[in-house]
């Protein structure tokens, strides 16, 4: 029987360290569903107990020089694991540096106040010091499997200098490649910082209802579902709930990215995290902490790390080739020109370690994983989820962007456009409070349009007796005996009570994709209201924006092709009318055999549409059909944000290509001056170093930069789970 597990990892700052710890695991008897998260430090996995203990993997893992401590023994404390980051020296890798650079330092005073005998043998004993945790790290792996390591290569290298009498430059290679990992170790937590700042959003303690008007201070982390916190002005949500009482502006720009505040009511739901602005509200909680939008965006973050693009999929099965490819022109190095043209063993064996170290695959491996870490971490912040490195490169290539109508580019609830009085001097707020009155108590979305204008003018309702549904037509009731209704007009020409003037106005409302209700006062009609789902505010700015990067627009609708064609014309786009659900797959098929396609929809009705096109983005703000449908979401509910994503995955792929060119271009550089012999083993780290922290900072970039969407925007809009799928081909 197979136990879960779990360990809480230190040291870990790339892609190439995760894949030596679960190469490792992969060979102990027992050990089964292997996970490892680099941006979350941990792992997990399966044991069968019969046949190996949890301490066997603690230790293997701490072999590999990785400091692993079970989750069930010490739960890391946030706060003091976030200063034991900020002080680098206490980490293993800060004091392994410290230890060489001491050592080091110590030599070479040797070499100033002694004889050349005695500082030789202290530079040998400085390199002994950062050398053996690293031949040791390097014998473990090479144990599991892997025996082509960067610790492998600098054990190698390391150790030739020392046999061939460069003492000195061994001290040195050994410490630059200290500072290199820390430099490594630093990166890769600016890059995690801003998914560990997520959780800090969230706030440590709630004031929990106890009794009507008494709280008491309890963590947050223990709430429960059906429990009523709190929340005072200026006070962060402790959970995701809804308002019992109380009515207050909401900035969710920590879930959303969205800036301006947004005016909640009882019922109205709202995310942990989010700040109270106005007034004190109470919360009923709806969601377990550990479930809530915040938890939920780290994990599908978390998840999306592990999702690879083709692109680092390539570069990893490159580097397992091109590794024993660099070693065997090291051993040909060394070997060849003594043997060929008489040359000087101690020459080419020299000139064979520097190229190995020139060719530790370091900064290419990395050159993907840390960009796209970069990008999942900034469109976080701006209410872009991208569900993994698969579906950023997926995103960037797309040529044609089909959006679903209802929900997506309009708001997917009608509003009152037009009341219109059969006489020219009547009274339009008559019309629309006689419809009101009647309206009121239906949940139809024509009902609550009319409604909520009737309460935006302020208008004062009249009670209807006998209100009852007109089956497909519309509703009736009774004012102090007389008989009025709000129905379609096929069915106000039917009953004889339509004139002749309304109904061209009818005509005229039609044609521009309104619907339209006829209001009845006894047997006369007084008047006609007309609705519309009324595009997005920021529709047209979005589709401009895709028109401005080379993206094809084009919307996808079941309405008729009318309400479509006034919809599209307002927007500036092309469409598609009268798709049933499967009518849209076959188009986006036939889109997909043509064109690199991304569909956009509400994430519910349009799941088939979504899964059918190359990347599927879902609209929502923090809802669950959001977050867990689709390879991408747009929190924010914007359009605009669609051409934001796509610029972000245009960046991407463009810093990944960068960083490719900055590790291959420096590599076949010094692979070129080592061979000549003007480089030497010190340069030849410092240039493999350099070039895994020049590939980092390039891809922290990321971090800072705005997206070309948002370049392309005026004014700037643009500001990224799931499973971690792979985007669909």
């Amino acid at each position: 029987m197979a136990d879960h597990h779990e360990w809480h990892v230190d040291g870990m700052d790339c892609p190439s360290c995760a894949g030596k710890i679960r190469g490792a695991l992969e060979r102990l008897p027992g050990v089964e569903d292997i996970r490892v998260s680099v941006i979350n430090e941990t792992l997990s996995l399966s044991l069968d107990g019969s046949r190996i203990s949890p301490e066997r993997v603690t230790a293997t893992v701490r072999q590999l020089g990785y400091q692993a401590t079970p989750s069930s023994e010490t739960p890391p404390d946030p706060a003091a694991e976030e200063e034991t980051r900020s002080r680098w020296y206490a980490t293993g890798k800060g004091r392994l540096a410290l230890a060489s650079g001491g050592a080091l330092a110590a030599a070479t005073l040797l070499r100033l106040f002694t004889d050349e005998t005695l500082a030789y043998w202290g530079f040998f004993a400085a390199c002994l010091v950062g050398l053996v945790p690293i031949a040791r790290r390097a014998l473990t792996s090479a144990r599991a499997g892997m025996p082509f390591t960067i610790e492998m290569l600098m054990t190698i290298a390391a150790g030739g200098a020392l046999i061939i009498g460069a003492a000195g430059e061994a001290a040195l290679v050994i410490l630059l490649f200290s500072v290199g990992e820390i430099l490594e170790g630093v990166a890769a937590d600016r890059a995690r910082a801003g998914i560990r700042s997520l959780a800090d959003l969230v706030p440590r303690s709630a004031r929990l209802e106890t009794a009507p008007g008494e709280t008491r201070t309890v963590d947050a982390a223990h709430l429960k579902v059906g429990q009523v916190v709190v929340v005072r002005p200026g006070d962060r949500i402790p959970a995701d709930g809804a308002i019992l009482e109380g009515r207050s502006a909401i900035d969710e720009s920590p879930v959303t990215g969205e800036s301006v505040p947004r005016s909640k009511d009882v019922d109205d739901a709202v995310h942990a995290g989010s700040i109270n602005h106005d007034a004190v509200l109470r919360i009923r909680v709806t969601r377990p902490p550990e479930d809530n939008t915040i938890a939920r965006i780290i994990r599908l973050v978390e998840e999306a790390q592990e999702a690879r693009a083709p692109t680092e999929r390539f570069i990893d099965r490159f580097s397992r080739i091109y590794m024993p490819v660099v070693v065997g022109i090291a051993v040909l190095v060394a070997v060849v020109p003594p043997l060929a043209v008489g040359g000087g063993w101690s020459e080419w064996v020299y000139r064979a370690l520097a190229l190995l170290l020139i060719g530790c695959p370091c900064a290419l491996v990395i050159s993907v994983p840390a960009s796209i870490a970069s990008a999942l971490s900034v469109g976080t912040r701006r209410g872009l989820l991208l569900k993994g490195g698969a579906v950023i490169e997926a995103t960037a290539r797309a040529s044609v962007v089909a959006f679903d109508k209802t929900g997506t580019l309009t708001a997917g609830q009608p509003v009152v456009t037009d009341v219109v009085a059969v006489d020219a001097a009547g009274d339009a707020d008559a019309v629309a409070t006689l419809a009101a009155s009647l309206e009121q108590g239906s949940s139809h979305p024509l009902a609550e349009a009319i409604l909520q204008h009737a309460r935006t003018r302020g208008l004062s309702l009249t009670r209807v007796s006998e209100s009852k549904a007109i089956a497909g037509h519309g509703v009736e009731g009774r004012i102090d005996s007389c008989r009025v209704c709000v129905v379609s007009p096929r069915y106000a020409a039917e009953q004889g009570v339509l004139p002749e003037p309304l109904r061209s106005r009818i005509a005229a409302l039609e044609a521009a994709g309104k619907t339209v209700v006829v209001v009845v006062d006894g047997d006369t009609a007084i008047g006609l209201i007309a609705l519309r789902d009324e595009p997005r505010q920021d529709a047209i700015e979005g589709v401009r924006a895709l028109e401005a990067m080379g993206v094809r627009a084009l919307m996808l609708t079941g309405d008729n092709p009318r309400t479509a064609a006034s919809i599209a014309g307002a927007i500036g786009l092309e469409h598609r009318a009268g798709l049933l659900p499967d009518d849209k797959v076959t188009m986006i098929r036939e889109l997909v055999a043509r064109e690199r396609v991304m569909m956009v929809g509400d994430g519910i009705n349009d799941a088939p549409a979504l899964a059918a096109s190359h990347v599927g983005v879902a609209m929502g703000s923090g809802t669950d059909v959001a977050l867990e449908t689709a390879d991408g979401a747009l929190l924010r509910n914007r359009v605009s944000d669609v051409a934001a994503m796509i610029g972000l995955a245009r960046e991407t792929m463009a810093n990944i290509r960068q960083n490719i060119v900055i590790a291959l271009g420096l590599k076949g550089v010094f692979l070129i001056t080592t061979v000549l012999g003007i480089t030497g083993l010190w340069l030849a780290i410092l240039a493999d170093t350099g070039a895994t922290v020049l590939v980092t900072l390039n891809a922290l970039r990321l971090l800072r930069a705005r997206s070309g969407a948002e370049a392309s925007q005026s004014p700037a809009q643009g500001e990224a789970l799931a499973s971690g799928a792979p985007a669909r081909a």
